[in-house]
């Protein structure tokens, strides 16, 4: 359902945003990026029937260089799951090594962001639950949250 109000979506207490995908750099190859390609539907399913992971929700884009964005309660929880010897990660990651390493055909990266109050914002307007707001508590941006900043509880000092 598109909502066509002014929404802003918030998350109580740290989370993390997990950024992470594929490349592939030889589309002939199909007998090496395939594997990379089919393993995430296995651990976000694994994970979607695991409230308990920490794992909160993920959204993917496809092409060339594929990313999903990842949602987790925390850090913690992240790097246990991709530690976990008995989920799917690990010997995903294990057989990436050995059929691909670093032989150029498929490329993969994440990035990793720890979000705690105060230090990120959004804004949702025509939209269907997206995103945190998919995860998080929805209200509209109005009042004093109008701005990026006033979102980000008046963080005009955020520095890059």
């Amino acid at each position: 359902m598109i909502r066509n109000d002014r929404l802003t979506a918030t998350l109580d207490g740290p989370f993390v945003v997990f950024l992470i995908g594929v490349r592939i750099n030889s589309f002939w190859k199909v007998n090496k990026w395939g594997p990379v390609v089919m393993a995430m539907p296995r651990m976000i399913t694994e994970l979607s029937q695991q409230p308990e992971s920490g794992f909160l929700h993920a959204e993917s884009w496809f092409g060339r260089t594929t990313i999903m964005v990842q949602y987790w309660r925390s850090m913690e929880q992240l790097l246990a799951y991709a530690r976990d010897k008995e989920a799917e990660h690990l010997p995903a990651w294990r057989a990436f090594n050995r059929a691909v390493g670093t032989n150029g055909s498929v490329g993969i990266w994440h990035e990793t962001y720890v979000a705690n109050p105060g230090t990120y914002e959004n804004i949702y307007v025509n939209m269907p639950a997206f995103g945190l707001g998919k995860v998080g508590m929805v209200s509209p941006a109005t009042g004093g949250k109008q701005s990026a900043a006033a979102r980000m509880g008046g963080n005009r000092g955020v520095q890059l």
